[in-house]
């Protein structure tokens, strides 16, 4: 059999899908409120796991599973046109699952633990006997804790490892990591709107397949905004005023770039994903320093 080059096995891990959760982890980092000195390899070894590790492994196994959609929906990723030939697609995720989970171990017991959560949704979410994927509302679940929520109180657990508030994060911290997450449910939705056509053949029922383009576009940016509304009401009886107005801002600009949207929704999905998913992750590291701000005083 013959060996895949490294180019090929770099796109089966699609680089581009590394920064939604390395960010996430970027945000738990601020959010902590814990100062950076004496912390930057623990802040490089939680940004490479939570990016080329565990997204990469998760991309490696959804392609393997994925293979026979992706000769209808993506005929060029790397298994299907046969540039990583064999069964080296599940070698791949193998390998990059026990390396991440090794990697993980340097985080202590809640990096480990966080990380081994986010390993198992990212299989669930594509093998069977689970394919949570094949129903948009349990898939979009998994894959949106894995990039928002998990990595962010992972980001939080690294910043306390060894010192003496080592242990669970701040409450505010789980409660907004989830808020994210729920939010990205809508984002996820939005990225099927690309494979309506194969989901359909595969009866795969992604949110577009189960509802229509229109309606699942609209639930989407319902999804995606009130979560935001819950943020900026929680900053404001925070007292993090500044905070909550800048994100409230962002939040309106969404809303005029949703109703664009609404007007073509499949065509224009990238295209919102580019504009709107910015804003919503800028918003994320607003709320991240807000958040940040308060554990600081509080210590």
């Amino acid at each position: 059999m013959s060996i895949p080059a490294p180019r090929a096995v770099l796109e089966l891990l699609k680089p581009v899908t590394w920064f939604p959760p390395m960010w996430a982890f970027a945000c738990g980092v601020v959010s902590s409120g814990v100062a950076l000195q004496e912390r930057w390899w623990l802040i490089i070894v939680g940004v490479v796991l939570a990016g080329p590790l565990i997204c990469g492994t998760s991309q490696a196994v959804n392609d393997w599973f994925d293979r026979h959609v992706d000769k209808i929906n993506e005929p060029h990723r790397p298994i299907p046109s046969g540039r990583i030939p064999g069964r080296w697609g599940l070698y791949i995720a193998i390998i990059w699952t026990i390396l991440s989970l090794l990697v993980a171990t340097l985080l202590g017991v809640w990096g480990f633990l966080a990380a081994l959560f986010g390993m198992i949704l990212a299989w669930a979410y594509s093998a069977p006997p689970t394919r949570l994927k094949r129903n948009g509302w349990y898939g979009n679940s998994a894959v949106a804790i894995c990039y928002e929520g998990v990595p962010w109180f992972t980001g939080a657990v690294v910043m306390t490892v060894g010192t003496a508030a080592a242990g669970f994060p701040d409450w505010r911290i789980v409660v907004v990591a989830l808020l994210y997450s729920v939010g990205a449910h809508g984002i996820m939705t939005l990225n099927d709107f690309k494979s309506v056509e194969g989901d359909t053949r595969m009866g795969l029922g992604s949110l577009p397949v189960q509802l229509g383009v229109e309606r699942a576009a609209r639930l989407a940016c319902w999804v995606m905004a009130l979560p935001q509304v819950v943020v900026i009401a929680l900053l404001f009886s925070w007292g993090a005023l500044w905070h909550a107005l800048a994100i409230a801002v962002l939040l309106a600009v969404q809303g005029g770039l949703m109703l664009r949207l609404l007007k073509q929704p499949k065509e224009l999905a990238p295209w919102y994903n580019a504009t709107g998913v910015t804003l919503y992750v800028s918003g994320m590291m607003i709320t991240a320093f807000a958040l940040g701000s308060m554990n600081l005083m509080a210590s």
